[in-house]
């Protein structure tokens, strides 16, 4: 047996374990959203590093990091009445406005997190933004 392909055979495992996979939710169409990212950049990582991508086009996007999850992502997403996002990762709560693309983390918890919105998190195996039922999306009104 050729040896590049037996190398090419031992090695396409490595890389099948990688994954990378965005969930976005759209703000007033694709040019304005926030996309929570996970990523397992190697075979042997444990759990997943997560990214909050906040976009308003062609104004900004920044990347920002999450705290590392588990094997099971679950990042809820609420929606303030000033217009503001607040996202919900367990103990961990973010802010993220839209309109200069900024976040920052909260000390602690905020009192009012304002109207859930929905979650990134995986639904029939694929890491998705999944909507609170009922809600009704004030921007596209998509319910």
């Amino acid at each position: 047996m050729n040896p590049r392909l037996l190398l090419c055979l031992c090695l396409t495992p490595l890389l099948v374990a990688c994954a990378k996979e965005p969930a976005g939710y759209e703000i007033d169409g694709g040019n304005h959203s926030l996309t929570v990212e996970r990523n397992k950049p190697y075979f042997w990582s444990e759990g997943w590093e997560l990214d909050l991508i906040v976009t308003r086009y062609p104004e900004c996007q920044r990347r920002y990091p999450l705290k590392k999850a588990g094997e099971k992502v679950r990042v809820d997403l609420y929606r303030t009445p000033g217009g503001a996002y607040i996202l919900n990762q367990g103990k961990r709560w973010y802010v993220a406005e839209t309109q200069t693309c900024r976040m920052q983390q909260y000390e602690e918890a905020p009192p009012e997190p304002g109207e859930l919105l929905g979650s990134f998190r995986v639904k029939n195996g694929t890491f998705a933004f999944v909507p609170e039922a009922g809600v009704r999306d004030q921007e596209s009104g998509i319910r």
